[in-house]
């Protein structure tokens, strides 16, 4: 147990209390040390060699100033002071109780600037206090994380009660420096599954769990704030596409969740959730296995009712049937075109790539541009080397190429034509034309059917990449316009008729709003993207990015130049290669090693999908 005082840019310093992990909540003053020096800690520099620590702030002091009691406020909300009682003590009685810290957290570049205006003239009976900064995201109150950069700006309103200042006027939620954020917030998964309308997907789509990335208090109970997460339904952004089976108001009876000895996860719920039926009840114990994953080690999740009574049990092996990742393929072995423009397969433990069978691996009348395998690895799409055929083939010897699925006209450049294309985990083929004229995103239902142009409201430019999620409810894009291309991710929605489906691509998110130019994208998890892109006037750069936006930590990669096309696992249970064209041709990267040149020509790596 440690005592830290903090000096803080200018302001008082401010007490923090740290407890280490697992030695409990400070019991009396019989347990504080009585030797050792007092250190000076900027919060902004605590690393996460401090994530065992546990820290508070303490109580505003006697007389405290206006521009002391900001500092002891903004300190205190940075704890990990579960509801945030010592933050309370810094406000008002009219407003200490309905302040809700949860609407929402704002991020800012650095810990925000504090001015303090007189208000009410020369009597000093009020302060007005405003808060200024550089606005990188915002975190909403369903806990989902937006890059939103702009100026921020807000105030507090500052007056005595009972002799002392206190807040009195302040806005619901959180400011926090983006240190402060790193430190105190982890990105966790929640599960929920696909919707894909009555037209979509077919019976089992309708089991297939994808992936909605939030951010939760680190260490504040991080098993049962992901449970409570989960109940409260898909982020906005997710919704329309995603549902749970979580019957409306479900929530839970217990206080605090934890495994067992045997790592089993035992959840007591309400009455709401008493009448599911056992495929119900198995749904949602998919979801909870899945979500809790990232809090904790879970191996069998049991389903209570409010008297304890079971639901419910399910097992990992058992939720495999709902696993995001259940309609790949092999996941170890990678594609891309060779020199000779054939298409050849990669598996982690192969030196040399080997050319494929079927038609798109021996030669004949057509060379071949990009390619993409559907998740069974039994057939395969590939565009001509000039960009204006789509021919769809199964990859087994003796195979005819068939008739091309899809033909357009434009220039034979790589900005011409149609892009790679792309298949969802529902057998459905995606493409664009990057036609100047006449852009258009397509999609080829069974990845024979004819092509089905698809609306993408708000699309500012020409779709020149694009990669479908497994799941089919997501897709990330490349946009066009002028000389720049920039990353988003759009969300699929498919209506209509089991005879006739329409479908769309809805609410375009930036999802690397601080690169300039994107040249690259591969889906690499349930919510992560490798991208490889560059920021204004810097280096191109090869990293992770979550598909909210927001960047993982440790998410560099060994520098690489020039790359034109990327390719990762979405498996997120074991390490795969990465594989990449760059200048020298197309390389790979396996775990613990470095970069690897494994075709001095080639292009358009790919994994299934």
């Amino acid at each position: 147990m440690t005592v830290r005082a903090r000096g803080g840019r200018g302001r008082r310093a401010a007490g923090l209390l740290a407890l280490a992990a697992g030695a409990g909540l400070l019991a009396g003053c019989a347990s504080m040390p009585d030797s050792g020096s007092v250190n000076s800690v900027d919060s902004s520099q605590r690393a996460d060699a401090d994530a065992q620590v546990r820290v508070y702030g303490v109580p505003p002091r006697k007389n405290e100033q206006p521009q002391e009691l900001v500092a002891g406020f903004l300190e205190a909300t940075t704890s990990d002071d579960p509801d945030y009682d010592t933050a309370r003590m810094y406000l008002a009685k009219s407003v200490k109780r309905q302040w809700d810290p949860s609407a929402s957290t704002t991020v800012l570049a650095q810990t925000p600037q504090v001015r303090v205006d007189r208000a009410g003239g020369d009597r000093e009976q009020a302060y007005t206090v405003t808060l200024t900064g550089k606005q990188l995201a915002k975190v909403d109150a369903k806990h989902a994380y937006k890059p939103e950069q702009r100026d921020y700006k807000a105030q507090l309103h500052i007056a005595r009660e009972d002799g002392e200042w206190r807040i009195d006027g302040l806005d619901a939620g959180l400011v926090l420096g983006a240190s402060e954020f790193q430190r105190i917030y982890r990105s966790v998964n929640k599960y929920y599954f696909a919707e894909l309308g009555s037209g979509g997907g077919g019976g089992k789509a309708r089991d297939v769990l994808v992936a909605d990335p939030v951010y939760l208090r680190k260490r504040i109970d991080p098993v049962t704030s992901t449970v409570r997460a989960l109940l409260d339904g898909p982020t906005t952004w997710l919704d329309p596409v995603a549902g749970t089976a979580f019957p409306t108001g479900t929530r839970l009876e217990d206080h605090r969740l934890s495994p067992d000895d045997s790592n089993t996860l035992k959840v007591r719920l309400n009455e709401r959730a008493a009448g599911a039926n056992q495929e119900q009840c198995l749904r949602m114990a998919a979801q909870l296995l899945y979500t809790v994953q990232e809090s904790a080690k879970v191996a069998d999740v049991t389903l209570q009712r409010k008297d304890g009574s079971r639901l419910c049990a399910l097992g990992k092996e058992q939720a495999k049937w709902y696993a995001p990742d259940q309609t790949s393929g092999r996941l170890d072995r990678q594609y891309f075109v060779d020199g000779q423009h054939r298409v050849v397969s990669l598996a982690d433990g192969d030196e040399e790539p080997r050319r494929v069978a079927g038609p798109f691996g021996a030669d004949g009348p057509v060379q071949l541009r990009s390619v993409a395998v559907d998740r069974s690895e039994r057939r395969a799409a590939a565009v001509s080397a000039n960009g204006q055929s789509l021919y769809v083939a199964p990859l087994q010897g003796g195979a005819a190429l068939g008739d091309a699925r899809l033909s357009v006209h434009g220039g034979t450049s790589a900005k011409a034509g149609l892009t790679a294309p792309s298949w969802d985990g529902l057998g459905d083929l995606w493409v664009a034309d990057q036609d100047q004229d006449r852009p258009r995103l397509l999609r080829l239902p069974g990845g024979t059917g004819a092509p089905e142009e698809v609306h993408v409201p708000g699309l500012d430019g020409r779709i020149t990449g694009l990669r479908v999620s497994a799941d089919g409810v997501r897709i990330a894009l490349l946009v066009t316009k002028g000389d720049h291309t920039v990353l988003k991710l759009g969300r699929v929605e498919r209506q209509g008729s089991a005879g006739r489906t329409n479908l769309s691509v809805q609410e375009l998110r930036s999802v690397a709003p601080r690169l300039e130019d994107v040249n690259a994208v591969s889906w690499a998890g349930a919510s992560r993207l490798l991208v490889a892109g560059s920021e204004q006037g810097g280096l191109q750069q090869l990293q992770y990015i979550e598909t909210d936006g927001s960047q993982t930590n440790g998410s560099g990669l060994p520098g690489i130049t020039g790359v034109r096309g990327v390719a990762a696992s979405e498996n997120p249970g074991k390490a795969q290669a990465l594989v990449a064209e760059g200048e020298g041709g197309i390389v790979r990267l396996l775990p613990d090693t470095n970069w690897k040149l494994v075709g001095k020509e080639g292009s358009a790596p790919v994994y299934p999908g």
